[in-house]
């Protein structure tokens, strides 16, 4: 099954696709969608949104996970964090997908082990669960990491599922 895991940030959106082949994870793509700084909020999301339906097409996940927006100090900085987190979620319901959110504590505790690891630890865990996965910036590595929490998860929650019924 292939999963599209998203970071989601006005600036930089990263996006990570991985395959799962029973308990493997395989690393099929990775990215970010930029948007220009100099245009107007409305346009940024408008362009966020037409990225993301791309890589959606071109990569044709069965399912999507968002990770959840922390709140910063700066209220005008989580405020379009959260515009961007909206399109983020809007775009893979639009084409038809399940989309999970994950808050980033557990984001970091599925892939390291810890709820505070810091970004390093991520990025590290990140290339050895997808042997040769080579990254293309930090906010790829981190919806990499938001797609094997997805994997995990779902895959964790279809057993029990099983086992109850």
């Amino acid at each position: 099954m292939r999963f599209l895991g998203l970071d989601p940030g006005l600036r930089l959106t990263g996006w990570g696709i991985v395959d799962t082949d029973g308990n493997r994870l395989i690393h099929v793509a990775d990215g970010a969608v930029r948007t220009d700084d100099a245009l107007p909020v409305a346009d940024r999301l408008v362009q966020l949104h037409r990225g993301l339906a791309d890589v959606i097409d071109r990569y044709g996940p069965a399912e999507a996970a968002v990770e959840e927006t922390f709140v910063n100090r700066n209220p005008v900085s989580t405020l379009k964090l959260g515009q961007a987190r909206g399109v983020a979620l809007l775009a893979p319901a639009l084409a038809g997908l399940p989309v999970a959110e994950y808050p980033p504590n557990l984001v970091k505790k599925t892939v390291v082990g810890t709820g505070h690891a810091a970004k390093e630890q991520v990025q590290m865990m990140v290339r050895v669960l997808l042997p040769g996965c080579d990254f293309s910036g930090a906010d790829a590595a981190d919806a990499l990491a938001v797609a094997i929490c997805h994997a995990h998860h779902r895959a964790t929650t279809r057993r029990l599922a099983e086992a109850v019924s």
